[in-house]
């Protein structure tokens, strides 16, 4: 399990950095800086393309030799309101000064050149219901296959309220046989509200070579490198989180498990 669930390593400045070697993939990676007002962030893309996303508070952006005023406006992220995001290109480089304390995620996938800086959000982002029942959650899609802002990224925010599952029915993303289903690596960023609560995470495969149930708190990161990976929020606990997804092909097709086919074909 310990391999699958990533906890913040502290509450102050880079507090996950998840790089494809660590992660035993090829594709996405993922990192957390929570930032005190003036503090300064900052990196280079290399081969890759990143999207920072600001999931909480104030930044101003530079990224690929432009300077991209102030961005972001939630000051949690349980408002709900569409982020302020900023697509940097590989070859590049970006910073960010915190104008209050907040929390900037950088999602990084390969990098073709194929693509140039730019704003995402929060026009252009509307907070969607998807599922019904106890299965209905929100989401904010930030750049996923119709928007065609990136490379190789697929990147979008998930609401679920209490009581409620996610990423359900359970499906997989694990094969490269398009148009059938893709391979797609993908990491979970979690928070909670109230953030003392907790949620579960479940991936597993079909033969359940691989079968983890965890216990995911706030600031949490969840790798799901192959199989069916369904969420569940508590009673009283409300579930946020930020997909990043990244393959060989920049499309999410996918299978359902073999148990939940008949949900999906009751629901619709």
């Amino acid at each position: 399990m310990a391999h699958l669930l990533r906890r913040p390593t502290g509450d102050h400045g880079l507090v996950h950095a998840i790089a494809p070697a660590d992660a035993g993939w090829s594709y996405v990676g993922f990192a957390v800086h929570r930032l005190k007002k003036g503090d300064v962030a900052r990196d280079v893309t290399g081969d890759r393309e990143v999207i920072l996303v600001m999931v909480e508070g104030k930044a101003h952006l530079t990224g690929a030799g432009q300077d991209w005023g102030v961005l972001g406006d939630r000051m949690s992220v349980f408002e709900k309101t569409p982020p302020h995001c900023l697509y940097v290109p590989n070859g590049s480089e970006w910073s960010a000064v915190a104008q209050t304390d907040c929390v900037i995620a950088v999602c990084s996938a390969p990098g073709h050149g194929g693509h140039t800086a730019r704003r995402i959000g929060p026009d252009g982002i509307a907070l969607t219901q998807r599922g019904t029942g106890v299965n209905t959650r929100y989401i904010n899609n930030i750049a996923m296959e119709a928007e065609d802002y990136c490379d190789s990224l697929l990147v979008t925010e998930v609401f679920t309220p209490p009581g409620h599952w996610s990423s359900f029915p359970s499906h997989r993303h694990d094969e490269d046989d398009f148009p059938r289903i893709t391979y797609l690596e993908e990491t979970y960023y979690h928070r909670l509200n109230p953030a003392d609560g907790f949620g579960i995470q479940r991936v597993y495969t079909d033969d359940r070579s691989l079968d983890e149930t965890m216990a995911v708190h706030d600031g949490d990161v969840v790798l799901v490198p192959k199989g069916h990976h369904p969420c569940g929020a508590p009673h009283g606990f409300e579930m946020y989180y930020l997909n990043v997804m990244a393959g060989p092909l920049r499309k999410w097709r996918f299978q359902l498990a073999p148990e939940v086919t008949w949900i999906a074909e009751r629901d619709g």
